[in-house]
């Protein structure tokens, strides 16, 4: 894998003025994947946006990353079931017009 689009970890910290422990913590809980290219730890840029909620939920909030977990869980599931309802109502919508023929 190239490095040219990855996000290096220790200066995705500097940057945020975090503890790269906390990065790896995230990892260990499975809320984000660290690459790791020639001894070097990388996020992909896909990534960011929700690494930075979660910084500031730990950060400003004080939520554990228990309760972190928790979030990012709810979360996915909030947006798995809103995609499941645009796709039902898009059948329904499709159903209606076909009633209405």
């Amino acid at each position: 894998m190239n490095s040219e689009n990855l996000i290096q970890i220790k200066q995705f910290c500097i940057y945020h003025e975090i503890e790269d422990t906390f990065i790896a913590k995230l990892n260990n809980y499975g809320l984000v994947e660290i690459i790791v290219l020639e001894e070097e730890q990388y996020l992909q840029p896909e990534q960011l946006p929700d690494i930075e909620k979660m910084i500031r939920l730990h950060y400003d909030l004080k939520i554990n990353l228990e309760g972190i977990d928790a979030i990012a869980h709810l979360l996915n599931k909030i947006e798995s079931l809103q995609k499941d309802l645009t796709a039902t109502q898009n059948k329904l919508r499709l159903f209606e017009q076909y009633q209405v023929d």
